[in-house]
């Protein structure tokens, strides 16, 4: 009796868990935020710059275009992911954040990419991060690996 009980918690407690990861409100403010980063931009692959950081990957990269025409690119590329969303900004703002969630626990990752004019082209900063966890086992990388080779 005690091992059905302890098992209809941990159902319940899963069940929970789904149900906080899938319906939990997202506040917008604190996942659209500046991304670019000091360091120096280089031209080349961007695919070859991806960083992984805690909780994710980032990278910096100078693209050929204009900033709204890499955003307009990556935009294009992003809402063709499975279960990914545009949550704000525009390319003609400059910045975007997309919400990408995992197919099996619909955990959500929060994109956000920055164009800058740059002289060489366009300055492009993404940061690719996870809300719920310590490690994502390289999904964001594999991500902007993905996304980046679309441009």
């Amino acid at each position: 009796m005690l091992l059905k009980i302890l098992a209809a918690l941990i159902v319940i407690a899963v069940v929970a868990l789904s149900a906080y990861v899938r319906l939990a409100p997202t506040d917008v403010a604190a996942w659209h935020i500046p991304v670019a980063t000091t360091d120096p931009a280089t031209s080349g692959p961007c695919t070859d710059k991806i960083t992984i950081v805690p909780k994710g990957a980032r990278v910096s990269c100078l693209v050929p275009g204009t900033p709204a025409e890499v955003l307009n690119k990556l935009e294009a590329t992003a809402l063709t992911s499975a279960r990914t969303i545009r949550l704000a900004g525009t390319p003609e703002e400059g910045r975007i954040t997309w919400e990408a969630r995992s197919f099996l626990m619909g955990y959500p990752d929060y994109v956000t990419a920055e164009a800058i004019a740059a002289p060489e082209g366009t300055r492009l900063d993404i940061f690719s991060r996870q809300r719920f966890g310590e490690g994502d086992m390289g999904v964001n990388a594999a991500r902007l690996k993905d996304w980046l080779s679309h441009l």
